[in-house]
Protein backbone atom coordinates (compact mmCIF):
# COMPACT_ATOMS: atom_id res chain seq x y z
CA UNK A 1 0.00 0.00 0.00
CA UNK A 2 3.07 2.03 0.47
CA UNK A 3 4.54 1.99 -2.21
CA UNK A 4 0.56 1.96 -4.19
CA UNK A 5 0.53 5.84 -2.51
CA UNK A 6 3.99 6.79 -3.47
CA UNK A 7 3.69 6.06 -7.14
CA UNK A 8 -0.06 8.06 -6.96
CA UNK A 9 1.63 10.81 -5.53
CA UNK A 10 4.76 11.12 -7.51
CA UNK A 11 2.28 10.61 -10.65
CA UNK A 12 -0.09 13.78 -9.23
CA UNK A 13 3.18 15.81 -8.75
CA UNK A 14 4.74 15.00 -11.92
CA UNK A 15 0.88 15.86 -13.66
CA UNK A 16 0.62 18.99 -12.03
CA UNK A 17 4.42 20.68 -12.68
CA UNK A 18 3.73 19.32 -16.14
CA UNK A 19 1.17 21.79 -17.19
CA UNK A 20 3.40 24.32 -16.18
CA UNK A 21 5.40 24.13 -19.38
CA UNK A 22 3.99 25.37 -22.67
CA UNK A 23 -0.11 25.30 -20.88
CA UNK A 24 -2.62 24.17 -23.17
CA UNK A 25 0.02 23.19 -26.12
CA UNK A 26 -1.72 20.53 -27.29
CA UNK A 27 -5.43 22.27 -27.35
CA UNK A 28 -4.73 25.38 -28.81
CA UNK A 29 -6.90 26.20 -31.26
CA UNK A 30 -5.38 29.48 -32.20
CA UNK A 31 -1.82 30.73 -31.23
CA UNK A 32 -2.91 33.28 -28.89
CA UNK A 33 -4.76 29.99 -26.50
CA UNK A 34 -0.98 28.70 -26.26
CA UNK A 35 -0.21 29.03 -22.54
CA UNK A 36 -3.70 29.70 -21.45
CA UNK A 37 -4.57 27.76 -18.09
CA UNK A 38 -8.47 26.23 -17.20
CA UNK A 39 -10.24 26.99 -14.24
CA UNK A 40 -9.51 23.62 -13.47
CA UNK A 41 -5.68 23.79 -13.98
CA UNK A 42 -5.46 27.01 -11.66
CA UNK A 43 -7.16 25.56 -9.18
CA UNK A 44 -4.75 22.32 -9.11
CA UNK A 45 -1.49 24.54 -9.45
CA UNK A 46 -1.31 25.76 -6.33
CA UNK A 47 1.73 27.78 -8.10
CA UNK A 48 3.56 29.44 -4.53
CA UNK A 49 7.10 29.27 -3.83
CA UNK A 50 7.68 27.19 -0.57
CA UNK A 51 7.71 29.08 2.20
CA UNK A 52 10.89 29.85 4.84
CA UNK A 53 10.43 28.39 7.94
CA UNK A 54 10.29 30.78 10.81
CA UNK A 55 13.98 30.33 12.47
CA UNK A 56 14.77 32.05 16.09
CA UNK A 57 17.77 33.91 16.40
CA UNK A 58 18.37 30.99 19.89
CA UNK A 59 18.25 28.05 17.31
CA UNK A 60 21.48 29.75 15.36
CA UNK A 61 23.97 27.65 16.98
CA UNK A 62 26.64 28.82 14.36
CA UNK A 63 26.33 31.35 11.09
CA UNK A 64 28.73 32.86 8.71
CA UNK A 65 27.89 35.53 5.85
CA UNK A 66 29.32 34.92 2.92
CA UNK A 67 28.99 36.05 -0.42
CA UNK A 68 29.38 34.36 -3.91
CA UNK A 69 30.23 35.20 -7.29
CA UNK A 70 28.08 33.15 -10.12
CA UNK A 71 29.94 33.34 -13.38
CA UNK A 72 28.05 32.73 -16.51
CA UNK A 73 30.53 31.48 -18.44
CA UNK A 74 30.12 27.93 -17.16
CA UNK A 75 28.10 25.39 -18.48
CA UNK A 76 25.60 24.55 -15.47
CA UNK A 77 24.95 28.25 -14.80
CA UNK A 78 23.87 28.34 -18.61
CA UNK A 79 20.56 28.25 -17.17
CA UNK A 80 20.76 31.81 -15.31
CA UNK A 81 22.18 33.43 -18.93
CA UNK A 82 20.34 32.68 -21.64
CA UNK A 83 18.61 33.31 -23.52
CA UNK A 84 19.72 36.67 -24.24
CA UNK A 85 18.03 37.76 -27.75
CA UNK A 86 14.13 37.54 -26.78
CA UNK A 87 13.14 38.56 -30.58
CA UNK A 88 12.97 34.67 -31.75
CA UNK A 89 11.66 33.56 -28.85
CA UNK A 90 8.42 33.05 -26.96
CA UNK A 91 7.84 35.77 -24.10
CA UNK A 92 8.13 32.36 -20.93
CA UNK A 93 11.23 32.26 -21.69
CA UNK A 94 13.62 34.91 -20.53
CA UNK A 95 17.09 35.33 -18.79
CA UNK A 96 17.61 36.16 -15.11
CA UNK A 97 18.53 39.80 -15.90
CA UNK A 98 15.37 40.25 -17.65
CA UNK A 99 13.48 39.11 -15.16
CA UNK A 100 15.01 41.20 -12.80
CA UNK A 101 15.05 43.97 -14.56
CA UNK A 102 11.94 44.22 -15.27
CA UNK A 103 10.28 44.16 -12.55
CA UNK A 104 12.49 46.89 -10.88
CA UNK A 105 11.49 48.57 -14.20
CA UNK A 106 7.61 47.51 -12.94
CA UNK A 107 7.55 48.35 -9.85
CA UNK A 108 6.91 44.63 -9.15
CA UNK A 109 10.34 44.68 -7.16
CA UNK A 110 9.39 47.55 -4.75
CA UNK A 111 13.33 48.52 -3.96
CA UNK A 112 16.77 47.91 -5.59
CA UNK A 113 19.70 49.08 -3.43
CA UNK A 114 23.27 50.11 -4.92
CA UNK A 115 24.74 47.99 -2.20
CA UNK A 116 24.78 44.06 -0.70
CA UNK A 117 24.31 45.50 3.51
CA UNK A 118 20.76 47.56 1.67
CA UNK A 119 21.88 50.95 3.29
CA UNK A 120 21.64 52.19 -0.23
CA UNK A 121 18.56 52.71 -1.89
CA UNK A 122 18.27 52.97 -5.54
CA UNK A 123 15.22 54.30 -7.76
CA UNK A 124 15.04 52.86 -11.20
CA UNK A 125 15.94 56.56 -13.00
CA UNK A 126 19.02 56.65 -11.05
CA UNK A 127 19.82 52.77 -11.80
CA UNK A 128 19.13 53.62 -15.41
CA UNK A 129 21.66 56.16 -15.99
CA UNK A 130 24.12 54.22 -14.53
CA UNK A 131 23.65 51.58 -16.76
CA UNK A 132 23.52 53.71 -19.89
CA UNK A 133 25.86 55.90 -22.24
CA UNK A 134 25.23 58.13 -24.52
CA UNK A 135 28.39 59.38 -26.83
CA UNK A 136 28.83 61.51 -30.26
CA UNK A 137 31.19 60.42 -33.21
CA UNK A 138 33.69 62.62 -34.29
CA UNK A 139 31.75 63.18 -37.12
CA UNK A 140 28.66 65.00 -34.60
CA UNK A 141 31.59 66.88 -33.01
CA UNK A 142 32.40 68.15 -36.23
CA UNK A 143 28.98 69.04 -37.41
CA UNK A 144 28.33 70.86 -33.72
CA UNK A 145 31.65 72.61 -34.35
CA UNK A 146 30.37 73.89 -37.92
CA UNK A 147 26.89 74.34 -37.63
CA UNK A 148 25.99 74.44 -34.13
CA UNK A 149 24.00 71.22 -33.95
CA UNK A 150 24.11 67.45 -33.99
CA UNK A 151 22.12 64.90 -36.19
CA UNK A 152 20.54 62.06 -33.89
CA UNK A 153 22.07 59.73 -36.13
CA UNK A 154 25.92 60.69 -35.03
CA UNK A 155 24.48 59.93 -31.44
CA UNK A 156 25.08 56.84 -29.92
CA UNK A 157 23.25 54.98 -27.02
CA UNK A 158 24.55 52.28 -25.26
CA UNK A 159 22.75 50.23 -22.63
CA UNK A 160 23.65 47.14 -20.69
CA UNK A 161 21.95 43.75 -21.59
CA UNK A 162 21.21 40.94 -21.19
CA UNK A 163 24.58 39.55 -22.88
CA UNK A 164 26.13 42.09 -20.89
CA UNK A 165 26.19 40.47 -17.70
CA UNK A 166 29.07 38.02 -17.00
CA UNK A 167 28.06 36.85 -13.54
CA UNK A 168 25.30 37.00 -10.64
CA UNK A 169 26.74 37.93 -7.36
CA UNK A 170 24.49 36.09 -4.42
CA UNK A 171 24.96 37.06 -0.53
CA UNK A 172 23.31 34.47 1.93
CA UNK A 173 23.46 33.14 5.11
CA UNK A 174 24.48 29.91 6.17
CA UNK A 175 23.45 28.88 9.79
CA UNK A 176 23.50 25.34 11.93
CA UNK A 177 20.00 24.74 13.24
CA UNK A 178 20.47 22.86 16.12
CA UNK A 179 16.73 22.00 16.49
CA UNK A 180 17.25 20.29 13.30
CA UNK A 181 20.79 19.70 13.57
CA UNK A 182 21.96 20.28 10.08
CA UNK A 183 23.79 23.18 8.06
CA UNK A 184 21.31 25.24 5.87
CA UNK A 185 21.72 28.01 3.70
CA UNK A 186 19.47 31.23 3.49
CA UNK A 187 20.03 33.39 0.26
CA UNK A 188 19.30 37.02 1.00
CA UNK A 189 20.66 39.37 -1.89
CA UNK A 190 21.32 38.39 -5.82
CA UNK A 191 22.73 41.08 -8.03
CA UNK A 192 23.56 40.97 -11.84
CA UNK A 193 27.52 42.21 -12.90
CA UNK A 194 28.71 43.81 -16.03
CA UNK A 195 31.18 46.02 -16.93
CA UNK A 196 31.13 49.75 -16.36
CA UNK A 197 28.88 50.81 -19.25
CA UNK A 198 31.36 53.53 -20.23
CA UNK A 199 34.01 50.92 -20.97
CA UNK A 200 32.34 48.15 -21.89
CA UNK A 201 33.00 48.44 -25.45
CA UNK A 202 37.05 48.72 -25.06
CA UNK A 203 39.91 47.13 -27.03
CA UNK A 204 41.28 45.66 -24.13
CA UNK A 205 38.94 43.82 -22.04
CA UNK A 206 40.30 40.60 -19.73
CA UNK A 207 43.72 40.94 -18.25
CA UNK A 208 45.14 37.70 -17.08
CA UNK A 209 46.19 37.62 -13.84
CA UNK A 210 43.63 37.93 -10.90
CA UNK A 211 39.88 37.06 -10.24
CA UNK A 212 37.72 40.01 -10.17
CA UNK A 213 34.49 40.18 -7.81
CA UNK A 214 32.36 38.63 -10.58
CA UNK A 215 34.77 35.73 -10.86
CA UNK A 216 36.08 36.78 -14.42
CA UNK A 217 39.81 37.34 -15.40
CA UNK A 218 40.46 41.36 -15.13
CA UNK A 219 42.30 42.29 -12.78
CA UNK A 220 44.71 44.14 -15.20
CA UNK A 221 41.98 46.21 -16.64
CA UNK A 222 39.69 47.23 -13.44
CA UNK A 223 37.37 49.45 -15.81
CA UNK A 224 36.40 45.88 -17.61
CA UNK A 225 35.81 44.13 -14.39
CA UNK A 226 32.14 43.13 -14.12
CA UNK A 227 30.43 45.47 -10.80
CA UNK A 228 27.23 44.91 -9.50
CA UNK A 229 24.74 46.92 -11.18
CA UNK A 230 21.71 47.17 -8.09
CA UNK A 231 21.03 44.13 -5.38
CA UNK A 232 17.75 42.89 -4.82
CA UNK A 233 16.37 41.82 -1.31
CA UNK A 234 15.70 38.37 -2.21
CA UNK A 235 12.66 37.26 -0.17
CA UNK A 236 11.11 40.41 -2.32
CA UNK A 237 11.82 38.78 -5.47
CA UNK A 238 10.78 35.22 -4.28
CA UNK A 239 7.21 35.54 -5.99
CA UNK A 240 8.53 37.36 -9.36
CA UNK A 241 11.60 34.29 -9.77
CA UNK A 242 9.16 31.60 -8.91
CA UNK A 243 6.48 32.17 -11.85
CA UNK A 244 9.75 32.88 -13.83
CA UNK A 245 11.25 29.45 -15.81
CA UNK A 246 14.71 28.95 -16.98
CA UNK A 247 14.97 25.90 -19.34
CA UNK A 248 15.17 22.84 -18.49
CA UNK A 249 17.82 20.88 -20.82
CA UNK A 250 16.91 17.38 -19.96
CA UNK A 251 12.82 17.62 -19.89
CA UNK A 252 11.57 21.03 -21.63
CA UNK A 253 7.80 19.79 -20.41
CA UNK A 254 9.49 20.00 -16.63
CA UNK A 255 10.92 23.79 -16.48
CA UNK A 256 12.62 25.18 -13.24
CA UNK A 257 12.07 27.81 -11.51
CA UNK A 258 14.76 30.62 -10.88
CA UNK A 259 13.67 30.56 -7.40
CA UNK A 260 14.17 26.36 -7.59
CA UNK A 261 17.63 26.87 -9.11
CA UNK A 262 18.44 29.14 -6.49
CA UNK A 263 17.40 27.79 -3.05
CA UNK A 264 18.36 24.38 -4.26
CA UNK A 265 21.86 25.36 -5.31
CA UNK A 266 22.01 23.87 -9.01
CA UNK A 267 24.66 26.21 -9.60
CA UNK A 268 28.74 27.02 -9.29
CA UNK A 269 29.62 29.85 -7.56
CA UNK A 270 32.71 30.77 -5.97
CA UNK A 271 33.15 32.82 -2.38
CA UNK A 272 34.81 36.19 -2.98
CA UNK A 273 34.08 37.29 0.37
CA UNK A 274 32.93 36.11 3.85
CA UNK A 275 31.94 38.49 6.64
CA UNK A 276 35.21 39.32 9.01
CA UNK A 277 37.14 41.46 11.49
CA UNK A 278 38.62 43.77 9.03
CA UNK A 279 35.62 45.22 7.36
CA UNK A 280 34.30 41.96 5.24
CA UNK A 281 37.32 42.42 3.01
CA UNK A 282 37.17 40.82 -0.33
CA UNK A 283 40.17 37.95 -0.85
CA UNK A 284 41.18 39.88 -4.00
CA UNK A 285 42.20 42.36 -1.03
CA UNK A 286 44.52 40.03 0.68
CA UNK A 287 45.58 37.82 -2.07
CA UNK A 288 46.54 39.82 -4.69
CA UNK A 289 47.26 38.81 -8.30
CA UNK A 290 47.32 35.30 -8.10
CA UNK A 291 44.26 33.63 -9.34
CA UNK A 292 45.12 30.03 -8.68
CA UNK A 293 45.57 30.93 -4.63
CA UNK A 294 42.37 33.08 -4.61
CA UNK A 295 40.18 30.08 -5.92
CA UNK A 296 41.81 28.25 -2.94
CA UNK A 297 40.95 30.35 -0.44
CA UNK A 298 37.58 30.31 -1.77
CA UNK A 299 37.59 26.66 -1.37
CA UNK A 300 38.96 26.99 2.11
CA UNK A 301 35.99 29.21 3.47
CA UNK A 302 33.53 26.80 1.70
CA UNK A 303 35.05 23.43 3.43
CA UNK A 304 35.39 25.82 6.52
CA UNK A 305 31.59 26.42 6.68
CA UNK A 306 30.83 22.45 5.82
CA UNK A 307 33.70 20.74 8.27
CA UNK A 308 31.34 22.70 10.98
CA UNK A 309 28.65 20.53 10.38
CA UNK A 310 31.09 17.51 10.39
CA UNK A 311 32.92 18.21 13.26
CA UNK A 312 29.21 18.58 15.38
CA UNK A 313 29.23 14.67 15.40
CA UNK A 314 32.68 13.81 15.84
CA UNK A 315 32.84 12.67 19.92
Amino acid sequence: MKLKHILLTGLGILTINGVVAQANILNAKIPEEIGMKTEEQLLLDNDEPLEYGYVDDRDRLYSKMTWERVVLDERVNFPLYYPVDTNNIGPDRRSLFHVLWSAVKSGDIPRAYGDSYFSQERTYEELLQSMRKVDTLDIGFDQFNADGFVDPEYIIERNIEAYDIKAFLLKGLWYFDKRQGEMKYRLLAIAPAAPDVNFIDGDDYYGEDSIGTSGDVGGDNPNQEPIPLFWVFYPEARGLLHEAKAYNNKNSAMPISFDHILNSRRFNGYMYKEENVYGDREVKDYIKDNALMQLLESQRIKDKIRNFEQDMWNY
